[in-house]
């Protein structure tokens, strides 16, 4: 038997439609629910830390972009000029400000949840993390690893996972931003995590979007009856 739920998190690959609709089903469920964006891109949300905003300043005075997080696929080519160790200390210190960014979010969660309200996710740290096989990636940074560590041992569950999934191709005509043959890498990951927790649903997004908010409304509404 599935326990109550209190926490949903739609994730999927770009494309999938994920913040529009966890937006959407959040408003049609009304008062007893409560969004919460859990991805890596801060230009997407209000809610950080007052030390991440600070962070996110100096790093846009240097030039640098919204994201915060490790490179998921090693070193980056600007890093690998720099002395190993110092690529290290300076992962490490981003780590202990995106760990803290990351609980923040969890707390948040939490209190949502004790004030009786059910929390949808866009994105969830954990899924987007965990197909990386962080040991077989040469050149990655330690921290990296730690990240991945942590996140799969000891980062919360939500209760139900909803992937928002669509052939690669649909994925990259609707956001240019990444490559079909990555979108089609990460939709891969996506459907392989279905053990991560028990409740792991797989919808189709490639249809309109009405008729996917729709089924994911009434899915969430199932599991709350």
């Amino acid at each position: 038997m599935l326990r109550p739920v209190r926490s949903v998190a739609l994730i999927g690959p770009d494309g999938a439609g994920k913040s529009s609709i966890a937006r959407e089903v959040a408003r049609r469920l009304g008062a007893p629910a409560r969004y919460l964006y859990m991805g890596v891109n801060l230009e997407e949300t209000n809610l950080m830390l007052p030390t991440t905003r600070l962070a996110l300043a100096i790093k846009g005075a240097r030039g640098g972009g919204s994201q915060m997080t490790a490179d998921w696929s090693g070193v980056s080519t600007r890093a690998k000029r720099r002395p190993r160790l110092v690529q290290e200390a300076y992962a490490g210190l981003r780590l202990i400000a995106w760990l803290a960014e990351e609980w923040f979010r969890v707390l948040v969660a939490r209190i949502y949840n004790w004030r009786g309200y059910l929390v949808v996710f866009d994105r969830h740290f954990l899924f987007d993390y965990y197909p990386i096989p962080a040991q077989s990636r040469p050149g990655q940074l330690l921290a990296t690893r730690l990240h991945g560590t942590l996140l799969r041992r000891f980062y919360p569950r939500p209760d139900t996972v909803i992937l928002l999934d669509a052939p690669a191709d649909v994925l990259h005509g609707r956001k240019f931003e990444q490559s079909a043959a990555i979108l089609d890498r990460r939709r891969r990951d996506y459907l392989s995590l279905s053990n991560v927790v028990p409740d792991f649903n797989v919808v189709d997004a490639a249809r309109p979007l009405p008729a996917v908010i729709d089924e994911i409304t009434a899915l969430i509404e199932e599991r709350l009856r």
